[in-house]
């Protein structure tokens, strides 16, 4: 059927007469890439539930056009709007083909066998979600992602003008996550709508026209990413800090959460230089922060993964120009804060000769009394590139006192002065 708006008004959804949504209001209209996102709980699923017909509302109206929702023929609403859970309901071993072609039951008479029209139509689907290749596959015996894809070419098939989406990017790698939110883009710039519950916020920021931040069952905040995205919003609806920058490429607000911050100099755990580089350190900086110390790095490349991620955590870094070798004038201000540090950690980096002397950093902190702590998850013979000259310093800084392991809670507790319990 012809469909030119979705709306909700005053809706309040219910679970044995307690409100889980109150008095949400929404209007979609075609070409619309509206993202609901908040905290678990808050109510996004409930409220998209009563926007599919599938959870009346205790109080409001939903309209599709200007007839109630609810009212309608359910052969009628499935014609104009298509549904993909959070769940995946399917536990019979039809063939993935045999359950996209599910989606095109609205369109066939009562007793209406499938025709090579509904079959070209869930070919193109499948194709479409990447899930082709699987038709003869029996659905329960696919991987997760695999049959969130074969839901998403379901309601594809549907060929409906409103799409409402219930995370359906939490099963996909990062590959089909945006595959599917590309497609899904350009779907709305043709003409249809999409609706989606989303819990990466990024995500949401890059691909969604309008954000409706969702706390305790109530609107909280709704516009555009840049007007919703903000650091006080975060704080207030997520609790927790954050640093809202821009996207480089695309200008939309990209969010990266903080752990407390680094701050002033009063920290309760040591002060601990990161010797790290190609997102080998990211993490660690987080985990350190989180553990009371304060953070120093380098000597970094700008726009490595290492140097973006220190620099949204506001921490002091030795940094080089993109893609150079480590300078002299760099690597003296990488000494300067080795020699600020009472500890240096020393990731599993990849070492070249372009930052070998990084390497020799750590050698100079051992001489100075520092204790240098080697996080060595992967051999250095798989991450030297300079025909073992990395390898022989790793080796002398562990002949040196240089102390090495694997187990990064073990780096960790014995970096912040953490003693695990035996047994």
């Amino acid at each position: 059927m012809e469909w030119k708006t979705l709306q909700a008004k005053d809706v309040h959804v219910a679970y044995y007469g307690e409100d889980v949504v109150s008095g949400i209001n929404l209007k979609v209209s075609s070409g619309d890439f509206i993202g609901i996102v908040g905290p678990n709980g808050s109510g996004k699923t409930s409220f998209l539930r009563a926007l599919s017909r599938t959870l009346r509302p205790r109080e409001g109206l939903i309209l599709l056009g200007e007839m109630d929702l609810y009212t309608m023929p359910v052969r009628q609403v499935a014609r104009a709007l298509a549904m993909v859970p959070q769940d995946n309901p399917i536990s019979f071993g039809f063939t993935a083909l045999e359950v996209v072609l599910m989606g095109r039951n609205p369109h066939l008479g009562r007793l209406q066998g499938v025709g090579p029209y509904d079959l070209e139509m869930a070919r193109n689907a499948m194709e479409k979600a990447n899930v082709w290749h699987l038709a003869d596959r029996p659905v329960n015996e696919l991987s997760g992602g695999e049959r969130q894809r074969v839901i998403i070419a379901q309601a594809l098939a549907q060929d409906t003008g409103l799409l409402l989406m219930d995370e359906p990017t939490q099963h996909l790698d990062i590959n089909h996550q945006l595959t599917l939110l590309e497609m899904l883009s350009g779907m709305c710039a043709s003409g249809q709508a999409v609706v989606m519950v989303v819990h990466d916020l990024n995500l949401a920021s890059q691909y969604c026209g309008q954000l409706i931040v969702i706390r305790r069952g109530r609107e909280f905040a709704r516009g555009t990413p840049a007007e919703v995205l903000t650091s006080a919003v975060l704080q207030e609806v997520f609790g927790v800090g954050s640093i809202v920058t821009r996207h480089a490429v695309t200008e939309r607000p990209h969010v990266i959460f903080l752990p407390a911050g680094n701050g002033d100099l009063e920290h309760p755990g040591p002060r601990v230089h990161l010797i790290c580089g190609g997102a080998s350190g990211a993490s660690l900086m987080r985990e350190l922060l989180e553990r009371g110390c304060y953070v120093t790095a380098g000597v970094l490349n700008l726009g490595d993964g290492d140097e973006e991620v220190g620099r949204a955590l506001e921490i002091r870094m030795a940094v080089e120009s993109p893609f150079s070798h480590i300078s002299e004038e760099a690597h003296l201000a990488n000494l300067e804060l080795i020699r600020e540090a009472e500890v240096v950690v020393v990731s599993d980096l990849h070492v070249g000769s372009g930052n070998l002397v990084n390497l020799e950093a750590a050698l100079q902190a051992l001489t100075w009394g520092k204790r240098v702590y080697m996080f060595s998850p992967r051999p250095i013979a798989e991450r030297d590139h300079t025909e073992g000259g990395a390898a022989a310093l790793y080796r002398r800084l562990l002949r040196e006192g240089a102390r090495e392991t694997a187990d990064r809670e073990e780096l960790l507790g014995e970096v912040v002065g953490e003693r695990r319990e035996s047994g």
